[in-house]
Order: C-alpha cells, then structure tokens, then sequence
C-alpha cells in the first residue's frame, strides 16, 4: 500500500534542499483553479505518456495529491499505484489532498506556471525593470516615432493578436537576434507579452546583457493595451529573419552567467552526472524548434528558452535537479541559465554546447500497451443507428462540444469506469491522442465489458465519410469538464473583466507567498527605476 504523508511534513520536504517531484494528478482544469505553488501538472489522463520526460529518476522522492474530496475518484492513489507499477520506488500520497494543506494553514493558488510568474513579479521589483504605459507607447506610435516593439512569446501565441508594428521574438532569443534587429544603440526598445513575465523579463534581459538602448517593458502587455482601448493585431507574421543570429553579445552573455553563478560545465563531467543514481539531470536544448528538429545531442529535450523561463513546471518535474543548457552559439543559454539560478535553480551551461560531442542514454518512455481493434466510421454509423453500441468520445470537452457524434457520451480516463456503470453494449471510443487512449483502456476498462473498439481515424474520418456532427454549449455542463481551465479563460477574447481579474491575480501573486517561497529566490538587491 502506498505510503502517505503530512502537509507538515510535506511542507519542510520543500525546503530541505533535496530532490523531490510534486505531482498534481487531477486534470488541467482542476489543477488551475487550486493547487500547491511547487506542483507540477501531470494528470493522470496523461501520466503514462509525461512521467519520463517530467520525473526521468525512478527513485526521487514524488509526492501525488488530489484535492481529498469525495469527488475526487481517488485520483491521487490510483495514481500512485500507477506509478509504482511504473516502476518509481519512492512515491507518497499527500494525505487529505489539497483540502488537508490548506486546513494546516498552507496557501493554495489558481492559475498556471506560479513560480515563473511570481519570479517576473518579484524581479520587476528587485531590478526596477524600466517600463511604459499602453498610452504612452501609443502615442509614441502615432507621432511615428522610431522604436521597436518586440513581442516575447512564441510565435503560436503572437499570431492571436499583437501590439502594432510588433515582432515576434521569443524571449529566449532576445540574446542572440537583437544586435540584428536594432543595430544601434539609441533606438527605444520595448518588450510586450500578453501579460506582465515576460514583458518585465524581456525588457530586463536585454538590460542585464547591457545593451545601451532605452528598453522598456510595456505594462499588462496585450491586454493593458486593449483595456485602454488601443486596437490590437491579430494573425500577424512579423519575425525576425532566419538569418538573424549573431554571437555580438557572447561575452556579456557568459559574463552574465557568471555573475550569477551559472557556470560552465564539460561533457565528461555532464557524463559522470548522468550514471549518478541519487541526482535527476535534465540536458536542456534551448533553440527554436525548427533547430531542434534538425539535429540535437542524445538525450537532450527541447526546452525553448523563453518558455523554460516562463513555463519550467512543463518541462522539468523535479525541484532541486541539475539542468545542462546547451545551444549552438554561447549567447541563448548562458542568458537563460542566468535567469534560472535567479529562480533558483541549479543551472549549468554545457561547454562547446551542440559541438560538444555529448551523448547521453535515450529516456526509457513507457511502452503503450496494444491498440483496441479499430472500427470504420460507416460501420460505427450503422451500429449507432441501430442503437447497438455507445459512443464514449475521450477528446477534449471543449472540442466535444464543439462537434461529435450524436448520442456520444464525453468522459475523461478517471471517470471512466464510472461512465461506463449502466452500460451492457459494445463500446466505440472516439479519441484524438491514441497512446492517451490505450492507457485508459488498458488501466480504466471494466472487465464486466468486453474490449472497446477505436473509431478509425477518429473525428475526422467521421466527417469526411459525410457523417453529421452536432455542437453542444452546455454538454458536458462546466463543472465536468475538468480538463478545462475556465478561470479568466476569455481574457484574450473580448472580455475586459477577465482581462482585469488576470492582472490583479498576477500583480497579487507575491503577497501569497510565504517566507520560503520568497527565501528560494535568488534575486539581486533593487537597482534601478525607470518607469514611464
């Protein structure tokens, strides 16, 4: 039986100085509106397919929780079992979930990515990060006078809507494309994102790095600008070119990284680091995507530089690691792996970086387990016509409701059985991420039912046989759709409330915090004040 520990105990684990991975085992949406600020995502309907990449030490202390309610379907334990059976040796149950931490007097946050963004807060305030009203930026726009705005979030995310006259420049690359884009030194800058990180983040790498241009970062990003009524963009294309990159700044880059201790580290140690059993390593690609695809060093994951700052509880599961950053050019990661040890973290940055010759072992992943037979879309439409099967639709419940197959019922993995209570028919499943599907067969299926089919080719197939679909807006009602994350979900779509509930939120997130969450941080003393 899985061990269970005490928000006591699992608070002062926190703060200990070891390695320890605390895993959020509900789904997305459940995960946003509450949890611990150290969590890490991982929801059971995914478990199988992220533990590897989140938690690549089988023997690191991990820490499940749900919220310890009745409705929770007991997530956290079956989780748990999961993970044992995985094979990770050193697993818990926080007892009472999240209910339980927050009796003893424990803080519980909504939102997503909370340290990152607590961390642009708190730098805001440590560097005095120059910045500039939506107003005040508009005005200089509308007398045409010379600035560039630089929008700091992946291109995915710039394409919704944009600042006009932006570009896209992902922060991570701010080091490495900057000296191309503004080549002088008297040109303003100003860094926007849709909120406030990485526009406080931007602005002060570029800062940190010492270029002497004016740099500022545009205050609440996007949605400042739209509350104050300025039009903002939408499907834009502007980025840097392909041919942007320039090593200009290497040595203010390694110099950063010295400054705040991150330091450079060898092949031959990084492969010493990796045989070690009592420490978790993370070799970390910071390029674009485009370059990952096209060659990275063995065992390396993409962690795009900007988004490991903005949204590192995605991409590494265990507090207290060692992260080796590495690129092609010794400006992008020496630049992130500062900011990192200022989060504090254990950032190195790998020598000679992908000419290193460094080559670590592949991570195990989880094997999925054999695919149910297959159905075609006609011959699951004859059936259901007929009333001979149920359609159990496993996507998403907001693209459910946006199209499926009449008379399906949605459902997620942890309440799968339960959906499944009542039913004697053979079943159809219609899914979109086929290994997410085998796992829940494999682990969720009643044995009183005889083995599921899978829709061929899904959704899509269904379609483009000619079959109707029908949408639904109130199906499944909102308190199921528990993969869905509905706080201030329409910020970006119109709403000026939501838009001003976010900001508050994040401005807010600093006097949640307790001492030693503020104590982790390691944050320079403030600097300097420039605000416009």
């Amino acid at each position: 039986m899985t061990a269970t520990i005490s928000p006591l105990i699992l608070k002062a684990w926190l703060h200990d100085g070891g390695e320890i991975a605390l895993l959020d085992v509900r789904e997305h949406g459940q995960f946003g509106e509450s949890h611990l600020f150290y969590a890490v995502p991982l929801p059971f309907s995914r478990l199988e397919l992220d533990i590897w990449r989140l938690v690549p030490r089988n023997s690191v202390r991990c820490v499940v929780y749900d919220s310890g309610a009745h409705d929770s379907f007991d997530v956290a334990r079956r989780a748990a079992a999961r993970l044992e059976a995985l094979g990770w040796t050193n697993v818990c149950v926080l007892e009472g979930g999240t209910r339980a931490w927050q009796a003893a007097g424990y803080a519980l946050f909504a939102g997503v990515n909370l340290p990152s963004k607590s961390f642009g807060e708190l730098a805001e305030h440590a560097y005095r990060t120059p910045r500039i009203s939506a107003d005040d930026l508009a005005q200089r726009l509308a007398r045409g006078e010379q600035l560039v705005v630089l929008d700091g979030r992946p291109f995915s995310e710039f394409r919704k809507m944009n600042i006009p006259t932006a570009l896209c420049c992902p922060n991570g690359e701010l080091p490495y494309r900057i000296k191309s884009i503004v080549p002088d030194e008297s040109t303003p800058i100003v860094v926007n994102c849709a909120g406030r990180t990485r526009s406080i983040i931007g602005a002060q790498t570029l800062i940190n790095l010492g270029l002497r241009n004016p740099v500022y970062a545009l205050e609440n990003g996007t949605q400042g600008w739209y509350l104050r009524d300025h039009a903002l963009e939408h499907g834009g294309t502007r980025t840097y070119a392909p041919d942007s990159g320039t090593t200009v700044l290497r040595d203010n880059a390694r110099k950063l990284a010295a400054r705040f201790s991150a330091a450079s580290v060898d092949a031959a140690t990084v492969r010493e680091w990796a045989a070690q059993h009592d420490r978790t390593l993370y070799l970390c690609d910071v390029r674009m995507p485009e370059e990952f695809a096209q060659g990275s060093l063995p065992g390396a994951q993409h962690t795009p530089g900007g988004q490991l700052m903005q949204a590192f509880d995605q991409y590494v599961g265990v507090r207290g690691a060692r992260l080796v950053l590495f690129d092609d050019d010794g400006v992008r990661a020496p630049t992130v792996a500062s900011w990192l040890r200022q989060m504090g973290h254990e950032a190195w940055v790998l020598q000679e970086g992908l000419a290193s010759g460094l080559a670590l072992p592949s991570r195990t992943a989880t094997q999925s387990p054999p695919a149910p037979a297959r159905i075609d879309a006609i011959e699951a439409a004859r059936l259901a016509d007929r009333h001979e099967i149920a359609i159990i639709d496993l996507r998403g419940s907001m693209e459910f409701r946006k199209a499926h197959i009449a008379g399906a019922t949605w459902t997620i993995r942890p309440r799968l059985a339960e959906a499944l209570r009542d039913e004697r028919r053979p079943v159809v499943i219609v899914a979109d991420d086929d290994a997410a599907a085998r796992w829940a067969v494999e682990t969720e299926w009643p044995q009183t039912l005889p083995q599921p089919l899978l829709l061929k080719g899904g959704l899509p197939a269904w379609r483009q046989a000619g079959l109707p679909v029908e949408a639904t807006t109130g199906t499944p009602p909102d308190a199921d759709c528990i993969d869905f994350l509905f706080f201030v979900h329409d910020r970006h779509d119109g709403n000026k409330e939501a838009a001003r509930r976010y900001l508050a939120w994040e401005t807010g997130l600093v006097a949640q915090l307790d001492d030693q969450e503020i104590a982790a941080f390691r944050l320079p003393a403030a600097e300097r004040s420039h605000d416009r």
